[in-house]
């Protein structure tokens, strides 16, 4: 199938059947996917943790708008961004890109001391606003993934970032939750929205063109 026809396939589904569970090769594509998204300047600013634990998807399920749904997945995955950008963190990524590279590092030092002339005189609030949307390009490209696969999946932000980040500790990791997605095999008879025609707004109206 093409990807426009898996897109059209998917659907956030609204109950998982907790017996099912997507296989490991599956997830570890989905997660291959969200590495491979593009990000500003390639640093990559986020991680990614896959749940699969049930104590911990019941933990990281207070707060959820849909608990339910939480707990009874197959797998959380957790887009975390960076709370904010270092020179530690910049150099970091871009040391291991000229040594993949076989390049000297400091190969790119003057658009690395930009980078740094930039965020590091910024407010940890305005750098978190930037990390965070580049958790979105990552979590899009998972949910075609999923959508390929025919994994069901769902894209959530009704939860509680407070509890998701105190369960697992991101501040230690000088992370903050963003977004979450779901995945796992949908129960049909709970799964309310899935025999509902699938709506998005008219082309005509989405779309506007300088021709």
């Amino acid at each position: 199938m093409s990807l426009i026809e898996n897109l059209k396939w998917r659907h956030a589904v609204k109950a998982y059947n907790p017996s099912e569970k997507v296989s490991q090769e599956n997830i570890d594509k989905i997660v291959e996917a969200a590495r491979l998204a593009p990000t500003s300047s390639g640093l990559q600013p986020f991680k990614i943790l896959v749940v699969e634990n049930q104590d911990l998807k019941d933990q990281l399920s207070e707060g959820a708008l849909n608990p339910e749904c939480m707990r009874e997945a197959s797998h959380i995955i957790i887009f975390a961004a960076w709370d904010r950008y270092t020179a530690e963190r910049i150099d970091k990524v871009y040391d291991f890109t000229t040594d993949e590279r076989e390049l000297p590092r400091g190969r790119f030092g003057s658009y690395t001391d930009k980078l740094k002339s930039i965020y590091l005189e910024e407010e940890a609030e305005k750098n978190f606003a930037h990390t965070a949307r580049q958790t979105y390009i990552a979590l899009g490209l998972a949910l075609a993934q999923a959508a390929e696969l025919k994994v069901d999946s769902t894209p959530v932000e009704g939860f509680d970032n407070a509890v998701i980040d105190k369960v697992l500790e991101l501040e230690k990791h000088g992370l903050k939750s963003v977004s979450l997605m779901y995945v796992g095999v949908s129960d049909p008879s709970r799964d309310w929205i899935a025999p509902m025609k699938k709506v998005r707004v008219p082309k005509e109206e989405f779309v506007l063109e300088y021709k």
